[in-house]
């Protein structure tokens, strides 16, 4: 049985139950891309956001401001190819004052843009997320 059963194809959501291990293990069976950023390190948008580019090894450009980062996850990957689907974990994202509940959201968006973005390639494109 899937690992995701319950999760639908396209969304953003809290990490909670699962594991990041089990996560990756999943990508890898359903033979997704499976993208990992570990972002406590960051202080500021603009670090958050390098942290993010340098993990999914995207060009430095997508770690400049979320509109980057929102295109390299959408037409940029889409131009790269047919694409089995994505699986992404951003763990522990920072509360800091220079990264704050509105750059966590806005983030999130991004992230919600894309999934809707895959949504109607039907790729599946599944974000978990955690909070420091």
């Amino acid at each position: 049985m899937s690992l995701l059963i319950t999760v639908p194809p396209n969304l953003v959501q809290s990490i909670r139950a699962f594991r990041v291990l089990e996560l990756q293990e999943e990508a890898a069976r359903l033979g997704q891309h499976f993208l990992y950023a570990h972002c406590n390190a960051g202080l500021t948008k603009q670090q958050v956001l390098g942290i993010i580019a340098e993990s999914f090894h995207f060009p430095k450009p997508c770690g400049k401001n979320f509109d980057a980062l929102r295109t390299t996850l959408t037409d940029t990957l889409h131009a790269a190819g047919p694409q089995p689907g994505f699986l992404t974990v951003l763990e522990q994202l920072p509360n800091t004052q220079k990264f704050d509940r509105e750059a966590r959201e806005t983030l999130l968006d991004v992230f919600r843009d894309a999934a809707d973005y895959w949504a109607e390639k039907k790729v599946p494109f599944r974000v978990f997320y955690s909070f420091e």
